[in-house]
């Protein structure tokens, strides 16, 4: 099973079938690949731009505000039983990676941000009339081997995942308190999962 039917449980029966193929098992040897556009990405607020730049580098998040963004996303499973995402960003001004990795512990699902894993977060799966929403509970930042939980500084995020006919929408927020939003993207896409050799 994958991480989001193992953390949905009972929930899944009343997930949207058409977000079935996304968050359902991918079997090994194959991935998913999604193609679409974000109409929006990033923050307007250019005061967090350079830490946003130190996150790029890692490729968790971008120090840009854009619309009508062209992306590819691929999903792949693991040996471990997680699955491994890498989103290509087409700025205007070069292409940028997001990668991420989702698995399942004790606290709920856990999604390891950026090429080295460097923030971390614990997200809560509902089914609510259809979507699927993921509102994290905890975000840790890893300091060398030790991960440091972010507590009351933690950024809040939520992703709602629906669909609309055959395309697929996805909005993801992060915001903190007092301030509000800090980051977000949304946008559609089509979804297939292939044979690697197919890709």
């Amino acid at each position: 099973m994958s991480p989001w039917e193992r953390a949905l449980g009972e929930q899944l029966e009343g997930l949207d079938p058409g977000l079935r193929s996304y968050f359902g098992t991918i079997p090994l040897g194959s991935a998913g690949r999604g193609e679409g556009v974000f109409e929006v990405v990033g923050t307007p607020r250019r005061w967090l731009w350079p830490v946003l730049a130190a996150l790029a580098i890692d490729g968790i998040v971008f120090p840009v505000w854009e619309h009508s963004v062209p992306f590819t996303v691929t999903n792949r499973p693991t040996t471990r039983g997680t699955v491994q995402a890498r989103r290509v960003f087409h700025f205007e001004g070069g292409d940028a990676t997001m990668t991420d990795e989702i698995g399942i512990t004790a606290a709920g699902l856990t999604d390891r941000l950026g090429q080295h894993g460097l923030v971390s977060s614990t997200l809560a799966a509902s089914v609510v009339n259809g979507r699927l929403v993921l509102r994290s509970t905890g975000v840790t930042l890893r300091l060398g081997r030790v991960r440091v939980p972010l507590g009351a500084l933690s950024p809040r995020v939520t992703l709602v995942e629906r669909t609309e006919g055959e395309r697929q929408h996805v909005s993801l927020r992060l915001s903190l308190p007092a301030i509000g939003t800090v980051y977000e993207y949304a946008g559609s896409f089509s979804y297939r999962v292939v044979e690697e050799s197919g890709v």
